[in-house]
C-alpha cells in the first residue's frame, strides 16, 4: 500500500516539477509512475483499488494543474516566473497598401533578384520581376503581399 501511495504522490510531484523544468521529459516519467501506481493497486487490491487509484491520482493531477495554473501565477515567485504582461501589436508591421501600387521608388541595394527599395521614406523589402537591378534605380511597385512588395524596372 505504500508503494502505491508513494509512486501516486512521485508522479504529482513529477508533474508538478514538470513546469520547472520544461521538455515534457519530467511529466512524462510523473505520468508513468501514476500509470505505474494504478498497475499495482490492481494487482494488489482487485478492480476496486485500482479504480480508487485513479480516480484519487485524477483528482490529484486535476488539483496539481489547477495549483500551477490559477494559484501560482499570483504568487511572487509565480510573477517571476510566468509572463505577466501582454506583448502588443504585430509580428509583422504592415508593408504596403493598395495605394502604393503603381507608384515609383529607388532601391536602396542591390536587386538580386530581392533586396530593398526606399517608398516615401521608408525602407521596404522587395522582390525584382526584372532580374538583377543595381542600387539607386528607379522601379514601379507592381503588387505586395503581407512580407514584401514586387517591383518592375521602370
Amino acid at each position: 500500500m505504500s508503494l502505491i501511495v508513494g509512486l501516486m504522490v512521485l508522479g504529482l510531484g513529477l508533474v508538478m516539477l514538470e513546469i520547472f523544468i520544461p521538455g515534457g521529459i519530467v511529466g512524462v516519467f510523473g505520468g508513468i509512475s501514476m500509470i505505474a501506481a494504478v498497475v499495482i493497486a490492481y494487482q494488489d487490491l482487485g478492480t476496486e483499488g485500482a479504480l480508487i487509484t485513479f480516480g484519487i491520482g485524477l483528482v490529484g493531477l486535476v488539483a496539481c494543474l489547477w495549483f500551477e495554473f490559477k494559484v501560482l501565477p499570483k504568487t511572487p515567485a509565480g510573477k517571476r516566473l510566468f509572463l505577466q504582461d501582454q506583448v502588443a501589436g504585430k509580428s509583422q508591421h504592415d508593408v504596403a497598401d493598395q495605394s502604393m501600387i503603381g507608384k515609383e521608388a529607388t532601391t536602396a541595394t542591390a536587386l538580386a533578384p530581392s533586396g530593398y527599395v526606399i517608398l516615401d521614406g521608408k525602407k521596404l523589402e522587395a522582390f525584382s520581376k526584372s532580374g538583377f537591378l543595381e542600387k539607386g534605380e528607379s522601379v514601379t511597385i507592381d503588387s505586395y503581399d503581407q512580407f514584401k512588395v514586387t517591383v518592375s524596372k521602370k
